[in-house]
């Protein structure tokens, strides 16, 4: 008879030789001991770094960190989820390297380093024999982290316009650009306009813009804010937020960021006053916009379904998926370079009456993670202009894979250092809605003073 507990009852049952280890283990009891104790403390601590697993969530975050981190970002009524940052790993350039590479890409230029991670490059190409003078600055976050580039209006309110340096100036920044199209008359930019995740203006023609990531990215797309006004009665769409009426059937948003006062109700139509979501009045006058207020401005039809049997009034505005991490937005166009390619879809985003050799001015990234701003100046006769097909061809040759164009005109305008780089319509530029400015700020005196 086999006894169960030894070496040949294992091999018999399975049909297999035992190595020496589990040999002696059968032979030994006090072997046998040792081992299961072994076990047990090995059980027992894997049990432990479980139960440590599922109680952290529970127990060990700060219930302060989970509240605000999940709790929607609200901005002059608008309502912004805020974002999961899923950033990939960027890589980090040496000022060597970028110099370098700025080097390459420019030769025969004339370049001068504004400071670490910023180069001014100024250069003249000949088209049909013809001069083109070009100003071109490159900004590298990755060699330089204290870089921070955003858009910026002219005034605290949107009906203001002021020159692209004055308004560098006033925001302390070492470049700066005009940007977005705006009503000449006004002032109010023309497009969408998200500043430090509060929404300005809206979308119009589905034009292209771009988009500051918080990651230190870019994304180059076409604008679409998801916008509503919800009550009890239901969910209503908000066609434009801070634009002029396109259409009569449109239901707008007005917030304090428009001017002191709501545009005039158009025919059949009312303005609806919410202060601090509640609704306060309606009428077909200009209504004035105070703080923790706006206005919607909608056919009387929906204004009545509005504020049927309801004296709370919600507003929510979301940008697409893809631009759920942006930090600011801002919109002008037509693309010039799209995933790489050629792409002037001017016709699309209805910019016909721009086609010709005009001064320009745009905006473009690289691989590398570099943005790229530009002025033409033109309708002179050391410098004739570009037309837009001309100004892609130049954001591919340097490097962009996404570049689209900026207000243009007497409006391109190029600040590098306490002054206009390139020949603006004036000397100091002529007045604009709103710029791109980068500053360079140390990153401890920035934190302090968000404190």
């Amino acid at each position: 008879m086999i006894n169960s507990k030894t070496t040949q009852y294992y091999q018999s049952f399975f049909g297999a030789q035992v190595n020496p280890f589990l040999s002696d283990y059968l032979k030994n009891k006090q072997y046998q001991k040792k081992w299961l104790s072994y076990l047990i403390i090995l059980f027992l601590i894997s049990l432990a770094v479980t139960l440590i697993g599922i109680s952290k969530p529970l127990f060990a975050y700060n219930t302060d960190s989970i509240k605000i981190a999940n709790e929607p970002v609200t901005i002059n009524s608008t309502v912004l989820e805020r974002p999961q940052n899923n950033s990939p790993n960027r890589q980090i350039y040496s000022q060597n390297e970028f110099i370098q590479n700025i080097k390459k890409t420019y030769p025969k230029s004339d370049i001068t380093y504004v400071t670490k991670g910023v180069a001014h490059i100024k250069k003249v190409k000949y088209i049909n024999k013809k001069p083109v003078k070009i100003n071109i600055v490159e900004i590298n976050q990755n060699v330089n982290p204290n870089l921070k580039i955003k858009p910026q209006i002219a005034g605290a309110k949107l009906n203001s316009k002021s020159t692209v340096r004055r308004i560098a100036q006033n925001n302390g920044a070492i470049v700066g650009i005009n940007a977005g199209f705006f009503k000449p008359s006004t002032g109010v930019p023309l497009g969408a306009l998200m500043i430090d995740r509060k929404v300005l203006t809206g979308p119009i023609y589905n034009r292209v813009g771009i988009a500051f990531i918080d990651d230190g990215s870019y994304e180059m797309d076409y604008i679409n804010f998801d916008m509503s006004a919800y009550s009890s009665n239901g969910v209503f769409k908000i066609d434009n937020i801070n634009q002029p009426r396109i259409l009569s059937t449109y239901t707008l948003l007005y917030t304090p960021d428009w001017g002191k006062l709501s545009p005039v109700a158009p025919k059949n139509c009312y303005n609806m006053l919410i202060v601090n979501n509640n609704i306060e009045k309606i009428s077909a006058n200009p209504i004035e916009l105070g703080q923790n207020s706006y206005v919607i401005q909608a056919p009387k039809e929906i204004i009545s379904n509005i504020a049927k049997n309801t004296d709370k009034i919600y507003i929510d505005i979301k940008p697409q998926k893809n631009l759920i991490n942006a930090q600011h937005i801002i919109a002008a166009g037509p693309y010039l370079v799209k995933d790489n390619q050629i792409f002037v879809d001017y016709k699309q985003e209805k910019f016909n009456s721009i086609l010709g050799k005009n001064p320009r001015s745009a905006i473009g990234y690289k691989q590398d993670g570099s943005l790229v701003i530009v002025t033409i100046d033109g309708r002179e006769e050391k410098s004739v202009g570009m037309t837009l097909f001309e100004l892609a061809n130049l954001m591919k040759s340097i490097g962009c894979i996404n570049a689209m164009n900026f207000d243009g005109g007497s409006s391109s305008a190029l600040y590098v250092n306490g002054k206009i780089a390139n020949s603006a319509h004036k000397s100091t530029g002529a007045p604009v809605s709103n710029a791109l400015i980068v500053s360079e700020v140390n990153n401890n005196e920035y934190q302090l003073s968000k404190l």
